[in-house]
């Protein structure tokens, strides 16, 4: 699915993410190591940034020893 500029001008005027955020987030997720700390941090931490949410250490801990031990829910419904 191609997003054209008028896209990314809604969604950035909505959250105040600029483009180039969101693809580098983006390329990250896909090409990333989804088992690597270092990996997972960084991307803990741009969410935390884009959405202005603080993530202590505890909370970054956590989440990243759920995803690294196969703890998240693998769909929608099962995370309710």
């Amino acid at each position: 699915m191609a997003f054209n500029d008028g896209f990314f001008k809604k969604v950035e005027k909505k959250t105040k993410v600029d483009k180039n955020t969101i693809l580098n987030l983006a390329q990250k997720l896909q090409n990333g190591n989804m088992k690597d700390e270092k990996t997972l941090k960084e991307i803990i931490q741009t969410l935390s940034k884009m959405t202005g949410k603080k993530v202590s250490a505890e909370q970054e801990e956590k989440i990243i020893s759920k995803i690294v031990n196969d703890e998240v829910p693998k769909g929608v419904d099962k995370m309710f």
